[in-house]
């Protein structure tokens, strides 16, 4: 959904157990996004950005206001394009928005179609560590067309009906549509920095061995691409019913997806232009779920909430049996979901509140088709609790949040290989998130403010057991472990913002800082990435133009110190005492333990976008 926020009014990210009112799934965390609301007054806004590594951004909003009282129509064109950071990581984005809707005294009907294109060359094998000081841009992919090709489209339909001053009705339906595919050159001669690569093997893509004068050729060059053809449909709705001292939601959803994989051999040097099709798997998710919630006001000062909710999902696709042969099979699953708390006000400027909310998810797709009924993985439970305060002035605010999530059959990759011969997610069953969040904020002066939030957290795997590959055996080499962190979850998140305005100038200096964090669950420094801090300046300019109701010039800096970072990271681990691969790959490095495989993914350094707004 490129550019989709420039039609987002508001969002909110909300961690932990999310509301039923989120979705059916929220579970660890939840976005909700809210796209913008009726305008009363018709409008053209041009937004044109250009900054560092080519970095174009165009778009136009425009809306006819509310026409005769009833009607609103507004619509959006974007195009983003940018080389990227990253050698030959380019995109290519395109998309757009238009919304109508009737607005009645009682009642509303909106209407919503918005489109997204994505064209992006692949990047995703990262940096070697080797390589980070010397060549941070390195990408290993050089095909031309190594690129991520998808576009999607949403159609939803939007209605409200106010029965009284009391009782509300939501419904919506909708329909995405969504299809596209990556393509690989896979073979030798694929880079010339990186000393591996070799053909690929006929029989793995349902090709026949080929015989040229008289020698059989089993390998070849290729050029593949990996298609997903997907539907998602369904509804949703709420009835809001208040009286005096509660309100209450009663709503719920029902959804289905259905998800076409499919892959095609485009072209190989033994058989030059061709589409030759080599696997296909089909999937369809049916996903319901209704709930209630409520809140009471026992006393002007107390309050309590309930959010009670079931959820029902149904899986069919073409797995594996036990003995490794294909078959239509299906998963069913059934939830509840409760979430309870309370609110207490104790005056105008202190309140506290605590909750207890329970959460299942299932497994991901590939964790059902690369399994069998006997290595299936169990679905994932949280248990969160979590206490705070609030204390809020006419010139600050200060909120503090203790949390414990505690995770029953959490799904990690161990490396372990189940019984049909995927390497899969599998269950550890106790583990747990916990800490603290502090947000401040406060009116320094008339022009200045000041807003910071600190999270200091504990995420730990009581106990699992790691599967290391055997390159000499063929087998696997198990490490036991305890009390190690979770991977890609730092101690602490820290961010800063000081925003300044004098008349029609406002700058803002933005830091945030991330603590080191794992790249694997084994808690080892040789897989870790360090600790970072990063900082940007926005500064934009109000000006003012006969005939023209806005203008604005935007200057933003981002990376200001021009750190050296990175922000995520792969590692693949294996051991070998019949072959040192460190010589020959770049992206191989050695430790006590055996052999890491890393691909590290560096973050722009300083950058710069230019923009000009003009609403007409």
């Amino acid at each position: 959904m490129p550019d989709f926020t420039s039609s987002v009014s508001n969002i909110q990210i909300q961690r932990g157990v999310g509301t039923s009112t989120n979705g059916g799934s929220a579970f660890g965390g939840s976005v909700n996004l809210n796209t913008n609301g009726l305008k009363s007054k018709k409008y053209v806004t041009l937004n044109n950005s250009v900054g560092s590594y080519n970095s174009l951004k165009n778009n136009i909003e425009f809306g006819t206001g509310l026409i005769n009282g009833k009607w609103s129509f507004d619509g959006r064109l974007s195009s983003i394009t940018s080389d990227g950071y990253i050698d030959r990581a380019s995109s290519d984005l395109k998309s757009s928005y238009f919304s109508g809707g009737y607005y009645g005294e009682t009642q509303s009907l909106k209407a919503i179609v918005f489109t997204g294109h994505e064209r992006t060359y692949q990047a995703w094998n990262g940096v070697p560590q080797s390589f980070l000081d010397s060549l941070p841009t390195f990408n290993p992919y050089n095909y031309e067309d190594e690129v991520d090709d998808y576009r999607q489209t949403h159609y939803q339909l939007h209605y409200n009906k106010q029965f009284n001053t009391n009782t509300f009705l939501n419904f919506a339906t909708h329909y995405t549509k969504g299809a596209g595919y990556y393509e690989q050159y896979k073979g030798d001669k694929y880079n010339s920095l990186l000393n591996y690569g070799s053909e690929e093997n006929l029989a793995d893509y349902a090709l026949n061995d080929a015989i040229i004068n008289g020698d059989t050729i089993t390998t070849t060059n290729l050029i593949r691409r990996k298609w997903l053809d997907n539907d998602f449909y369904g509804i949703t709705f709420s009835a809001n019913h208040s009286t005096k001292k509660m309100n209450f939601i009663l709503g719920g959803a029902a959804n289905t997806y259905v998800g076409d994989h499919f892959g095609n051999v485009i072209w190989s040097e033994l058989y030059s232009e061709m589409d030759h099709e080599y696997y296909r798997n089909k999937a369809t998710k049916n996903d319901q779920n209704i709930y209630l919630k409520t809140d009471y006001s026992i006393t002007e000062k107390l309050n309590l909430f309930a959010d009670l909710q079931t959820r029902s999902i149904q899986y069919n696709f073409e797995g594996l049996n036990d003995d490794g042969t294909t078959a239509e099979q299906s998963v069913n699953l059934n939830f509840f979901n409760p979430k309870l708390g309370a609110f207490y006000s104790l005056n105008n400027n202190n309140a506290f509140y605590a909750s207890y909310s329970v959460s299942n998810k299932e497994p991901n797709r590939n964790d059902y088709v690369e399994s069998s009924p006997s290595s299936r993985p169990k679905h994932e439970t949280v248990y969160d609790t979590e206490v705070g305060w609030k204390f809020n002035t006419k010139s600050m605010s200060l909120g503090i949040n203790l949390y414990h999530m505690d995770y029953n059959n959490q799904l990690i990759n161990t490396g372990e290989i189940n019984d049909v011969g995927y390497s899969v997610h599998s269950n550890i069953k106790e583990s747990y998130r916990k800490g603290i969040e502090v947000v401040y904020g406060v009116k320094i002066t008339k022009n200045l403010n000041w807003n910071a939030n600190l999270t200091l957290s504990d995420n730990k795997i009581v106990e699992h057991t790691e599967y290391i590959d055997n390159w000499d055996t063929g087998g696997k080499l198990e490490v036991h472990y305890e009390n190690t962190d979770i991977s890609f979850s730092p101690n602490i998140i820290a961010k800063s913002e000081i925003n300044y305005k004098i008349k029609n100038l406002n700058t803002s200096w933005v830091f945030k800082h991330i603590g080191k964090q794992y790249i694997d669950n084994s808690e080892s420094t040789d897989r870790m990435l360090d600790a970072y801090s990063v900082s940007g300046l926005l500064f934009s300019y109000s000006l003012k133009f006969k005939n023209i109701k806005d203008a604005k010039i935007s200057l933003q800096v981002n990376n200001l110190l021009n750190n050296s970072y990175s922000n995520r990271a792969w590692v693949y681990r294996f051991i070998s005492e019949g072959w040192n691969p460190v010589g020959s790959d770049p992206y191989t490095n050695a430790d006590t333990d055996g052999y890491n495989m890393i691909g590290y993914f560096p973050q722009a350094t300083r950058n710069y976008m230019l923009g000009i707004t003009l609403g007409l």
